[in-house]
């Protein structure tokens, strides 16, 4: 990421939260004082004017999508209340603009993909062939069979594919498309980790070949092989992890783990957002933790290695030396 998408808007978090609250009050019906009040504290500081034109702004890109796909931190319905969605809020506004633009950009077809989990879950489905896919955290796909292919669009996330017959004569091929190529099934059990530059195939059974969208270069993995492939390359054929697909069981696995590898990988099944200071990025972890619970796995670390958890809220969350202050 550039150092552009990384900047921090030109306000601080106590301005953001106000900038939040404000605007969770005056929708939920101010009163002409508060609405008075409300415009004072706008027009007191440039700083604060900003918070709230972007509060606003992320306000209706939201409001314009349809209700089972708001972003579930901001719903003011939800049992933890506004306190939370004013939390949550006036971390997209700080995050802003890699935040609530990455949102807001976010494609279509990703929000409305026919199966989809959320952060933090994970889903099996079953085709109407048999084949069984297993959706990992955060992830979007959509079916497309007809009578020549059977073809599984990854739009975002991971997912592990248990490949069944075809009972269709004659037996059509299946294949995962990605935003960078393709991974055709050879009667196998493979996954597929698609990120921003590249997509990621681990080969469990079977033989898997990957064909990158722009290049008539390919490569065949055998089991217990992966590659990482872009739109232009196809990878090298690599060792693949063997406990890769431990997430279907709930579980991270971490082995001599850089903690700022830990921690965006930790950060994929939790709400917010997650850092680690680049003062302790460095230091190694091992264990096995349960996904299902990730404020336990974050309580656990200041007994398995010398840091510190700073949390503003549930949503924002610093992994920082020990001994540091807030």
């Amino acid at each position: 990421m550039s150092s552009s998408a990384r900047a921090a808007p030109p306000f601080d978090e106590s301005t953001a939260l106000a900038a939040a609250e404000w605007y969770f009050r005056l929708q939920e019906g101010a009163s002409p004082d508060e609405q008075t009040a409300c415009a004072a504290w706008r027009a007191a500081d440039p700083r604060h004017e900003l918070a709230w034109q972007r509060a606003e702004q992320l306000g209706k890109t939201l409001a314009g999508l349809p209700p089972q796909l708001a972003l579930p931190i901001l719903n003011r319905k939800r049992a933890n209340g506004r306190r939370n969605a004013t939390k949550a809020l006036a971390l997209l506004l700080c995050a802003a603009p890699a935040g609530w633009l990455a949102w807001n950009s976010q494609p279509a077809r990703e929000r409305l993909a026919e199966h989809r989990s959320a952060t933090g879950q994970r889903r099996e489905i079953t085709l109407a062939d048999g084949t069984r896919v297993h959706l990992n955290t955060a992830s979007a796909v959509d079916v497309r069979y007809d009578a020549h292919a059977r073809v599984l669009q990854l739009h975002a996330g991971e997912i592990l594919v248990d490949t069944a017959p075809d009972p269709h004569s004659p037996p059509r091929p299946l294949r995962v498309e990605t935003r960078h190529g393709a991974a055709h099934a050879l009667g196998t059990r493979f996954t597929v980790r698609q990120e921003a530059d590249h997509t990621r195939v681990s080969v469990l059974a079977g033989t898997v070949r990957i064909q990158p969208a722009g290049s008539p270069a390919h490569i065949v993995l055998q089991p217990g092989q992966q590659a990482r492939f872009t739109q232009t390359t196809p990878g090298t054929p690599q060792d693949a992890d063997p406990q890769g697909t431990e997430w279907t069981r709930g579980l991270l696995i971490a082995r001599n783990m850089r903690l700022d590898d830990f921690a965006a990988e930790l950060a994929r099944h939790r709400p917010g957002l997650l850092r680690c200071d680049p003062a302790v990025a460095d230091q190694r972890i091992s264990g096995v933790f349960q996904l299902d619970d990730t404020d336990a796995i974050l309580a656990s670390l200041p007994r398995a290695i010398p840091v510190q958890v700073h949390s503003r809220s549930r949503y924002w969350v610093t992994l920082a030396p020990a001994g540091t202050g807030h």
